[in-house]
């Protein structure tokens, strides 16, 4: 009996030891931040275009002024999120629009943004991060972090839920999922491809999935993944990638 004890206590000192030696869910987003751009993030203007519309960031201390331009032949439409304000710009004249209609741009833009620079933005204020382990995908191994939003200061979907899949080796973020509740609600899965530095910036495309099967849940969504139970919706593809670092020393 004594020696049934011994190796019961020995095999919950492992497994303690096993946890213990994980980094916590904080670490790995600070280093998987670090690794794919650091203070770039920060001190650089960044310009893009994503579906035939034209986006870019100017730093303002730690924070940013978003854009997006929509063009042709005859409109010229500039949409501008500051930390404070949106405006909305139609041939160089200011476009005043309802509150309603103000936010629901605003957030349009900011999603576009938030996406294109992640993992950066994972340490903003509202953000909370748990750890759920380390997993196997496609024989790699990752750290798999939770993010929720308070509601102050966490946007109109502060309720949406993300996964991230953090490389064990590089710290990467190869993997992404959400769960939204807005025109009914559902669940996305992105797998990275395309990965290329620009200005010293880690920018990815992304294959977007969607799952059909809403009653496993979100942090489930890399089983259905691997069993390939997923269906592909998109590409999600960023061109013409510019970065100037400006005053970064």
């Amino acid at each position: 009996m004594k020696k049934i004890i011994g190796i019961f206590l020995i095999l919950i000192l492992f497994s303690c030891k096993q946890h213990e030696d994980l980094p916590t869910a904080q670490a790995i987003v600070d280093s998987s931040i670090e690794v794919s751009g650091g203070e770039r993030y920060d001190k650089s203007q960044i310009s893009f275009d994503f579906r035939d519309r034209q986006y870019s960031s100017e730093p303002i201390g730690k924070q940013k002024i978003l854009k997006r331009r929509i063009k042709n032949d005859t409109l010229d439409l500039l949409d501008v999120k500051s930390p404070i304000k949106f405006e909305r710009y139609s041939n160089g004249s200011l476009v005043i629009l309802p509150d309603s209609t103000a936010n629901t741009l605003a957030n349009a833009v900011n999603s576009v943004h938030y996406f294109a620079y992640l993992p950066y933005g994972l340490n903003d204020a509202a953000v909370n991060k748990e750890h759920l382990g380390k997993v196997t995908i496609k024989e790699e191994e990752y750290y798999k972090v939770m993010v929720t939003f308070d509601q102050e200061g966490g946007g109109d979907d502060f309720d949406d839920v993300y996964i991230y899949w953090f490389n064990a080796r590089s710290y990467k973020p190869d993997y992404l999922a959400y769960e939204f509740h807005v025109n009914g609600g559902g669940q996305r899965f992105r797998e990275a491809f395309n990965e290329r530095l620009v200005g010293g910036i880690r920018f990815v495309d992304y294959k977007n999935y969607k799952s059909n099967d809403l009653d496993v849940p979100i942090y489930k969504i890399d089983s259905l993944f691997e069993a390939n139970e997923l269906e592909l919706l998109s590409e999600i593809r960023l061109e013409n990638i510019a970065v100037s670092q400006g005053n970064y020393n």
